[in-house]
């Protein structure tokens, strides 16, 4: 099946990275129906129904891009009346990210119903979003994601099939696990600098010549030297993705020390009232901490 062979594809979720990933499918010819819970965002992708049931009613594959499991059940009436009626004979395409225990619920749940699941979880932030150079990490079955694969094209520069359901989520909360360690690094970089007066600028360009140059350092690194916390990915989002990397690895009998760290220092940032800024935004806790000297100096 191409992508001009659905008849109409719905798109639940319009938020940082919903929208612009909606707005490249929609650019590309994909016939598009959107829904968002604020309509206002929806009217500027594509055609937008107000009730999100008729999405489900006027479309053959639904793409959900929501905030979390509490969205996701919410949208698909999951464990309610509507819910068995709302999927049958439909595709459901999960995009966004939740506990893997729940996608594999999820899936149960809506084969039992006579719908087709795809987990996709992607890779990336707003920039990549919307630039279509997101990575997305497919599960379930083969014949399934083969259907709607094309779909991927317009948002994403890259798709891998990860095996079954959670292996698409699995994969994404390892990725993550490296991403936050590379950007609380980051923001530690600049903070060390920052306190011993060093050009900052020049800083930035010392790391992209050498071999930690990375799009993620071409993007952060100018955030926190410019001090720019507009958010691409949220203190907030990375911390419900913290915590579901910590989840996980407690259920495997994991310890992950970095994860850890970077669990209590995300969560002290968002108490400190930095939730909607940036991830970078976690160099504001570490700059509000007491340096261990003028702790000696009041003993």
């Amino acid at each position: 099946m191409g992508v001009m062979d659905i008849s109409r594809v719905g798109f639940a979720g319009l938020g940082s990275m919903g929208g612009p990933m909606a707005l490249n499918l929609a650019r590309a010819g994909v016939p598009l129906l959107v829904w968002n819970r604020t309509p206002g965002k929806a009217d500027q992708v594509a055609e937008a129904v107000e009730d999100v049931a008729e999405l489900f009613a006027r479309c053959e594959v639904v793409i959900l891009m929501l905030k979390d499991e509490a969205a996701v059940d919410a949208v698909l009436d999951r464990g309610g009346p509507a819910f068995a009626g709302r999927v049958a004979g439909r595709t459901i395409v999960h995009m966004g990210t939740t506990a893997p225990g729940h996608s594999r619920e999820l899936e149960a749940g809506l084969r039992a119903a006579g719908a087709k699941y795809v987990e996709a979880p992607v890779s990336g932030s707003r920039i990549p979003a919307e630039a279509g150079e997101l990575v997305a990490m497919l599960a379930g079955d083969p014949a399934a994601i083969e259907e709607i694969r094309e779909l991927f094209g317009p948002m994403c520069r890259e798709t891998v099939h990860c095996g079954p359901v959670p292996n698409g989520l699995l994969m994404k909360l390892a990725v993550n696990v490296h991403l936050t360690a590379v950007v609380t690094g980051l923001a530690e970089t600049v903070h060390f600098a920052r306190a011993h007066g060093l050009d900052l600028g020049l800083l930035a360009d010392v790391l992209g010549a050498g071999q930690l140059a990375s799009p993620i350092l071409r993007v952060k690194a100018p955030k926190l030297v410019e001090e720019d916390f507009a958010p691409q990915a949220s203190i907030a989002n990375v911390l419900a993705n913290v915590e579901l990397i910590a989840a996980a690895a407690g259920e495997a009998g994991l310890e992950l020390p970095l994860i850890e760290a970077s669990r209590a220092l995300y969560a002290e940032t968002a108490r400190r009232g930095f939730g909607a800024e940036d991830m970078v935004a976690v160099v504001k806790a570490l700059e509000a901490r007491p340096s261990p000297r003028s702790e000696d100096q009041l003993r």
